[in-house]
């Protein structure tokens, strides 16, 4: 067995993670789209219309932590500075 084949048989996912460092924002949405098939196979008690709930949950989810992110930045870059300036 060549190096590369023996390195992927030896992946442990939590000790070597996958490199996704210019792309890891792209993984909120099938994150979220788990989290709402999930959350909604548990709480309807009929599934019609499911998928319709699902994705809109999934979209919910997303838009949020998107509004989320900009107001960290935003409380981080202004609110923030304004609270403790830093000495000249």
């Amino acid at each position: 067995m060549t190096g590369s084949m023996l390195s992927a048989l030896a992946w442990r996912p939590f000790l070597d993670p996958i490199d996704a460092h210019g792309w890891w924002f792209l993984l909120v949405v099938p994150m979220s789209f788990g989290i709402a098939v999930v959350y909604r196979a548990v709480r309807m008690e009929r599934l019609e219309g499911y998928w319709k709930r699902v994705l809109t949950l999934t979209a919910q989810i997303v838009i949020s932590m998107i509004l989320l992110g900009i107001a960290s930045y935003l409380f981080v870059q202004v609110v923030v500075p304004a609270l403790a300036p830093m000495p000249d």
